[in-house]
């Protein structure tokens, strides 16, 4: 039979290890920003014709959010305001990221964006494949 205090201590590990995880995964800060941010998740779909880039923003406001190409590079950025229900609050458990959010992504220079878009939570940038 197994100690209850050793059991204890490993789940506590095993915790502390999954929350590490999370923070490395949200809360780590890009080389580029001028201070810290998390890195928004993103789902890349390609066609013959275009390439689709979906960045998942739940909370974002249309107007909080920017995206642009820098050469070859995609650039979104912007920032997740704590609700005004938050605010004042105690915190009993934080797990989706606040605050400045920037994520860089490799694209084709000949890429074009012809359609931009934030829906249901979910910032959607179509780009047309160029010759």
């Amino acid at each position: 039979m197994r100690d209850p205090k050793t059991q204890m201590f490993a789940e506590a590990c095993a915790m502390l290890k999954q929350a590490e995880q999370l923070h490395r995964q949200f809360f780590e800060p890009s080389s580029n920003a001028s201070h810290a941010c998390w890195e928004p998740p993103v789902d890349i779909l390609e066609t013959d014709r275009e390439v689709t880039v979906i960045t998942a923003l739940p909370g974002v406001h249309p107007d909080a959010v920017q995206a642009e190409v820098e050469g070859s590079t995609l650039i979104v950025t912007g920032v997740r305001a704590i609700p005004a229900a938050g605010r004042g609050a105690n915190i009993v458990r934080l797990e989706i990221p606040y605050g400045r959010f920037e994520r860089r992504i490799a694209i084709s220079s000949r890429l074009r964006l012809i359609e931009q878009e934030l829906e249901n939570g979910c910032l959607r940038l179509i780009f047309l494949k160029g010759g």
